[in-house]
């Protein structure tokens, strides 16, 4: 296991006193088997008139906040303490085909909501046809689900510039290019595309390597990858802007259908003007 200490700091200023601000934040860790928290704080400054923490429909820590009293300036300061333990994956090779699995889709409850067409997630011909070719006929699942982390590794290039939140899916398909959120919702609307369910993930990535291992891409802000559906062999974690199944270096935070259900913090304010936003991340070993 691995202990590792995060310090996530969200910092809005803005050019006009904001008098009222309502926010929903995702940056409590959700547990899991091979994650637990051990330690866990969320400070607002100014603090709050309102702070509730409850579990959302995907099973995520969900906190919604309300500062009622004029203010130039928000800071949001996430502190966790967390374990994290090698997770067992499947052989690739033994996993189901993946014709199987979209057949039964409908046997699964809990995977049919990350079949469907989402806010940042579509179905579309052309990423099915991208899709197809890693998942030939009767292909084990997980066996072409890895080849197309690859080849989308391959054939995109990782450009900070290239892209915003709200960048269309078809239009990062089109110009090869993007952040690891865009390359998550890619992957997910080629697998969504050919009838099979797949889930966003929200998290961190250590940014401290260990001792000869490089340094991931994304390790500097929140990162993003995702979870493919396997049937019985369960769900499995897949980081196209790295090319590797999720590890012990994947810190989880939360998943949902795209980015909107899991977005670290959004909200509504009355004033404020013009706005800026400085997001720091840092998740070390300790």
């Amino acid at each position: 296991m691995i202990r590792y200490r995060i310090l996530h700091r969200t910092r809005f200023t803005y050019t006009e006193p904001v008098s009222l601000c309502h926010n929903m934040a995702h940056l409590i860790p959700r547990e899991c088997p091979w994650q637990f928290c051990e330690q866990s704080q969320l400070d607002v400054t100014p603090p709050p008139a309102v702070l509730d923490t409850r579990t959302d429909c995907f099973g995520n820590m969900a906190t919604h906040f309300a500062v009622q009293e004029p203010h130039r300036e928000l800071t949001i300061t996430a502190v966790h303490r967390i374990g994290v333990l090698a997770r067992l994956r499947p052989n690739a090779a033994q996993t189901p085909p993946w014709e199987d699995i979209r057949d039964r889709v409908p046997e699964w409850l809990h995977a049919v909501q990350f079949l469907h067409p989402s806010c940042y997630v579509i179905a579309a011909e052309e990423l099915g046809r991208y899709a197809m070719e890693s998942f030939t006929p009767r292909r084990p699942i997980l066996d072409a689900a890895l080849e197309l982390t690859h080849r989308i590794f391959e054939d995109f290039q990782y450009d900070p510039q290239s892209t915003t939140v709200s960048t269309p899916v078809l239009e990062v398909f089109a110009n090869r290019r993007g952040v690891c959120q865009d390359f998550a919702h890619l992957q997910i609307a080629c697998l969504r595309s050919i009838g099979l369910p797949a889930r966003y993930v929200s998290g961190y990535l250590s940014t401290t390597p260990p001792p000869g291992r490089p340094r991931l891409v994304g390790a500097d802000a929140s990162h993003a990858w995702l979870s493919i559906f396997c049937g019985e062999a369960g769900w499995v974690d897949l980081d196209p802007t790295n090319d590797q199944v999720a590890g012990d270096r994947h810190i989880q935070i939360a998943w949902g259908r795209d980015y909107d259900d899991v977005s670290p913090v959004k909200g509504v304010i009355l004033g404020g003007g013009q706005h800026k936003v400085e997001v720091s991340v840092d998740a070390e070993p300790c």
